[in-house]
């Protein structure tokens, strides 16, 4: 098993300093203001940049509404935290290494005091190749600057949003979602096995193979100073794919932060973190027609506004941070296999007809062969982009992944975890927290690990087991991590307020 040095150093400075500044901040919390700072930026690519979310190439023919990253930062004495919602549809592990180095050099911010979550947006760019080329010092710079913008955006976003640090006042809420716009896609068959994106019109569907996660949760900030509102942090977990086309857009987040800004002004930042939604999708089983993303996001953002004025106050927050990093084992593969998936990937690529499962199982295999044996080759004039890493090649047997939790006081915590997380997983961590309300946020900081199905998904199998590169029970410890991260916030809070 190894690690890069970058992981390891995280997890060094983890260990020494996050959880003893944490003490120290709660310590003196009651005389500490807390201090947040929102910003954002545009990321949208030019016309004719490739968008990601599918297995065949697309090329952007125009925009429906702009791509951003929505920063936020948080200050509390010594500590700080920042975190950036992108409009992508994963955050690479380079991009985020990247970022970070940036934000370092020009602010006290540490690179484990930072995460980049995706929206997961399927109308967002395919930009893995070209940043993996960027990065590189032995390879050609694309033709596009795309990648160097997108790390100088983001960078900047954060630094903004640090410049923008000002005392706030809390709240905090969350509401069940009545018209039904998210549904569970798996489904158990009679013959016993488990199938993606069913109808219940087919006879051998028997029903939905798992729930669905219901609750919009949100957290708002108003100045301290005037009353303002300036930002809603809102929390969901439905999978962003609901657009469809060549165009760019930001998908129902979108109508979402159209419909804040009706009534609480341009001057409220909308930001939308994605919940555990690796098994959900917004196609009603039971209908022919699908919810559009217009109104998926009005009803989302009509909900937030319902719910607002009935918000909780935080009447102490205090901040504190957790960071690990988790070893997550890789499915095996040898490098027969992985040249053999090379060639169903340039047979797809020349047009030649691969059925899907082979084509996603193919994918997976040879990122799997770069991360295990840090090949290159096999990716290369492959329409493969997702997997290319700097970071991660090479790691080993084992994917090094991070797991984020922070706590805004005694009734209110964050947690942030990697890939595409089943909401069983996510379900888990919120009614096992001791926090009042914990909000759990997928995609951040690392696309690598795809899917993270449950070990009972696992047995299931179809598409999302198949486009897994970790295997069983990954899912179940990054739920394990979380939960010893949220104690350990929870003890230290109980600690620091005994007499």
């Amino acid at each position: 098993m190894r690690f890069t040095s970058s992981f390891i150093l995280l997890t060094f400075l983890n260990v020494c300093l996050v959880n003893l500044s944490f003490v120290l901040a709660a310590a003196n919390a009651d005389d500490l203001p807390l201090n947040v700072g929102i910003a954002e930026k545009d990321i949208t690519p030019p016309v004719g940049y490739p968008l990601a979310g599918y297995f065949h190439e697309r090329l952007a023919e125009g925009q429906l509404d702009p791509l951003k990253a929505k920063a936020m930062v948080i200050r509390q004495g010594s500590q700080s935290f920042a975190v950036a919602f992108c409009d992508l549809t994963g955050i690479a592990t380079d991009l985020t290494h990247a970022v970070r180095l940036e934000i370092t050099q020009r602010s006290d911010i540490k690179p484990e005091q930072i995460v980049l979550c995706a929206t997961h947006s399927h109308t967002a760019p395919d930009y893995y190749r070209d940043l993996f080329l960027h990065l590189s010092e032995k390879v050609a710079v694309p033709s596009t600057d795309y990648p160097a913008h997108l790390i100088e955006q983001i960078s900047q976003c954060i630094l903004d949003a640090d410049r923008n640090c000002r005392p706030v006042e809390v709240k905090i809420g969350s509401a069940d979602q009545q018209a039904p716009v998210s549904f569970n896609r798996r489904f158990v068959m009679r013959d016993g096995s488990v199938k993606t994106w069913q109808k219940l019109a087919n006879p051998q569907v028997i029903r939905a193979a798992g729930p669905i996660d219901s609750v919009l949760s949100f957290c708002s900030f108003q100045s301290q100073s005037t009353g303002e509102p300036i930002g809603v942090l809102s929390n969901f977990a439905l999978h962003l794919d609901t657009v469809g086309g060549n165009r760019w857009s930001a998908d129902f987040p979108y109508f979402i932060e159209q419909t804040l800004s009706r009534t609480l002004g341009k001057s409220a930042h909308s930001l939308f973190g994605l919940g555990c939604c690796g098994d959900i999708n917004h196609v009603d089983p039971s209908q022919s027609k699908r919810n559009k993303t217009e109104f998926i996001g009005r009803e989302l953002g009509q909900t937030l506004l319902d719910n607002l004025a009935s918000a909780s106050s935080l009447e102490i927050p205090r901040l504190g941070h957790q960071h690990d990093v988790v070893a997550l084992p890789l499915r095996p593969v040898t490098l027969p296999q992985a040249a053999r998936s090379r060639e169903l990937m340039m047979a797809a690529k020349e047009g030649l007809d691969v059925e899907f499962f082979e084509l996603v199982r193919a994918y997976k295999t040879v990122v799997l062969a770069q991360f295990q044996n840090k090949n290159y080759e096999l990716l290369k004039n492959t329409a493969a982009s997702w997997g290319l890493s700097h970071q991660l090649s090479g790691c080993g047997n084992a994917l090094p992944v991070e797991v984020h939790s922070i706590c805004l006081g005694p009734d209110f915590a964050l947690v942030f975890l990697p890939g595409e997380v089943f909401v069983e997983l996510g379900l888990a961590i919120k009614q096992a927290s001791p926090f009042k309300q914990t909000i759990v946020i997928e995609l951040a900081n690392s696309v690598e690990t795809a899917y993270l199905p449950t070990q009972a998904a696992f047995a299931g199998g179809s598409y999302e087991v198949t486009n897994s590169t970790t295997q069983p029970g990954s899912g179940e410890k990054l739920v394990e991590q979380a939960l010893k991260q949220l104690g350990k916030l929870a003890s230290a809070l109980q600690a620091s307020s005994d007499p």
